[in-house]
């Protein structure tokens, strides 16, 4: 039996999120999944433990993109060669972001292979 002991609802990301450094403006991967208080980043370069980013990214094509400054919790090696799990604890969102990320978040999936 499989127990989630995370506090915030989180939601898996089914089609592609493109993650950016927002002060580079350099994709840094892609979202794996999101809550309210941070997010899974596949990564496609090992980042540093304990670093601070701030991130860009727009949750569904079309949509306003969201900005949060964050901290890296810990970085994992993928199988797929060049990428890596990465947890990120987020530091500062704005107001009209946290609403956004906590709908997202907490709306049933859809995309390729889920129902809308």
């Amino acid at each position: 039996m499989s127990w989630e002991l995370r506090r915030a609802q989180r939601r898996t990301a089914t089609d592609t999120v493109v993650v950016a450094d927002a002060m580079t403006e350099a994709p840094l991967g892609t979202l794996g999944n999101l809550s309210a208080s941070g997010m899974l980043l596949i990564a496609n370069r090992p980042l540093p433990e304990d670093g601070l980013f701030q991130l860009r990214f727009a949750l569904e094509p079309g949509m306003a993109p969201i900005e949060v400054g964050c901290q890296i919790l810990w970085v994992d090696p993928a199988a797929a060669p060049g990428q890596y799990w990465t947890g990120l604890r987020f530091i500062c969102v704005a107001g009209d972001d946290v609403a956004r990320i906590r709908a997202w978040a907490c709306a049933p999936a859809t995309g390729a292979g889920q129902p809308s």
